[in-house]
């Protein structure tokens, strides 16, 4: 039952639904390069205090990856995305949607930039579209 309930609020919360932009209030935790924790601001504390968010548009390695590439791949991506998160004036969340997985899944905005585009550029990432993922063992 509160299961239904919290799904209800989530759906229903005017924050999700036809926002422009939700306000990231601060950073939990970052757990690899395209997901990390966060409390969102004006959320009730039941589906905005260290709600999973995925960042959209982007894969990124694993940091229980098939090799040590990209196992070591994955600790730059996360320091990078720990970096840009916690040094930021201010971070929003575009386009938001619920994953398979109940995260929030969201273009990821840090002062203006975006976080998804951020980590292409700086190889830490892929474009990606959903489908089969491209390893990133060679």
């Amino acid at each position: 039952m509160i299961r239904v309930l919290m799904l209800c609020l989530i759906l229903l919360w005017p924050g999700l639904a036809g926002a422009d932009a939700i306000r990231v209030e601060s950073v939990v935790s970052v757990h690899d390069g395209d997901t990390f924790s966060a409390d969102i601001a004006g959320w009730p504390a039941i589906v905005g205090r260290r709600i999973g968010v995925r960042v959209a548009g982007i894969d990124a390695p694993e940091l229980h990856g098939e090799c040590p590439c990209e196992v070591a791949l994955a600790k730059d991506a996360r320091a990078f995305v720990t970096y840009m998160l916690h040094n930021a004036d201010t971070i929003e969340l575009r386009n938001v949607r619920r994953d398979k997985y109940f995260r929030l899944l969201a273009e990821v905005w840090v002062d203006g930039e975006s976080l998804g585009e951020s980590l292409i550029d700086a190889g830490y990432a892929r474009p990606y579209a959903g489908g089969k993922k491209q390893g990133w063992c060679q």
